[in-house]
């Protein structure tokens, strides 16, 4: 008999983001490791998309006022009605905010996880205080988000981290059942052979740029964490005598302070995000290096892509986008700091042709999100049987 999980999603959006795509793809696999999967997300009206034997179950819910792509489970009772409806065998949650402690509070006698999709104080608070206070004294400031983490941590047969940082947080934070299970990219889909020098020419003719220039893009949403404005920035000092070219895929509720960050430099483009995943992995390949600006990833699934995809990465130099990041495969910068950002492109850019040669080589040996599927269900079922015997 199937195993079957209900996964409480609460930051999935139907207009995009890495959870959607994430979500996606687990409902497509979850059949194949015997698992019956269904995906409880608030959204804009009550629906039921079936995939297979797996389910996304839409709930009529409020929107998310700082972001209206979002919507939000109206109360715990809600997410406890859900769960008395379709009886779970094993309850996954997606986010650490209210819908963990309703999951927690749940009577029925599941074993469950909570799955770190957001670390809220590198997505926030760090981004606002770094500079100001150290990491250490920020962490004591908000010692209450840590004791809430721990409660969970309690209360969950696993914490899944998908980073080794914040793998790292988490213990250090005193979380004792944290799992490592990184993510991956779509099998089949991310590759160096993808690259196309026309589809290259003509991006960076889109820039006012000639083929021989630098192409460097970056992927993400429009919103205050990814730090598109500080990327800009360092991207148009290290353009200075240098023919370089930007491309930005994405869109969200930030985006009139990329807007304006951008100003009337033609070099960089913003280009809405491309949901057919062939030209999405076409468009990758072909540019020259990956930008990444946001040091509050989870996992940081646009630089695994453009690993698997042959391109170095310029990151900042914490959090799970500097994970990603291997030897002669791209440079690091002093987070938040788009001088630092500028100065490690421009040292990038000698050094281009060595490194893209060494990722290139690499890209292969890139982890597919089927991997980490296969551990995640594979621990499910450890934790279930284990329950089972006692």
């Amino acid at each position: 008999m199937a195993v079957h999980l209900v996964d409480i999603s609460a930051l999935y959006s139907p207009d995009g983001g890495g959870i959607r795509t994430y979500t996606h793809r687990k409902l497509e696999v979850a059949e194949r490791h015997g698992v019956r999967l269904t995906v409880v997300v608030p959204g804009a009206d009550d629906h039921v998309r079936e995939v297979g034997k797996a389910r996304l179950i839409s709930i009529k819910s409020p929107r998310f006022p700082l972001d209206r792509n979002y919507f939000y489970f109206a109360s715990d009772r809600v997410i406890h009605a859900a769960l008395d409806e379709h009886q779970p065998d094993f309850i996954e949650c997606s986010s650490p905010w209210g819908s963990a402690s309703a999951v927690a509070e749940w009577p029925g006698a599941a074993p469950r996880s909570l799955f770190m999709h957001a670390e809220p104080l590198s997505a926030w608070v760090y981004r606002y205080l770094d500079g100001f206070l150290p990491r250490h004294a920020i962490d004591r400031g908000f010692d209450w988000f840590w004791r809430y983490l721990r409660r969970l941590d309690a209360r969950y047969d696993q914490v899944i981290s998908a980073a080794p940082s914040l793998s790292k947080r988490l213990r250090d934070g005193g979380l004792t059942h944290v799992v490592d299970n990184a993510l991956g990219v779509d099998p089949g889909v991310f590759s160096p052979a993808n690259r196309d020098e026309d589809l290259r020419a003509r991006l960076l003719a889109q820039c006012s740029l000639p083929p021989e220039a630098n192409l460097l893009i970056g992927v993400g949403r429009h919103s205050h964490e990814k730090q598109w404005p500080m990327v800009i920035a360092g991207v148009t000092a290290a353009s200075y005598g240098r023919p370089m070219g930007l491309i930005i895929l994405g869109d969200g509720h930030a985006r009139a302070a990329v807007v304006r960050a951008v100003g009337e430099n033609p070099h960089i483009q913003l280009i809405a995000p491309v949901r057919n995943r062939t030209e999405f992995a076409r468009i990758l390949a072909s540019a020259d290096m990956m930008v990444h600006g946001a040091p509050a990833e989870t996992f940081g699934i646009a630089c695994a892509e453009a690993r698997a995809s042959g391109l170095p990465l310029i990151v900042p130099d914490q959090g799970a986008a500097y994970d990603q990041l291997e030897p002669g495969m791209g440079l690091a910068f002093k987070s938040l700091d788009a001088a630092s950002l500028a100065g490690v492109i421009a040292e990038a850019i000698p050094q281009l042709p060595a490194m893209r040669a060494r990722a290139v080589a690499a890209a292969p040996s890139a982890r597919t999100i089927d991997e980490h599927f296969e551990a995640l269900f594979a621990g499910y079922a450890s934790v279930l049987a284990n329950r089972r015997a006692a």
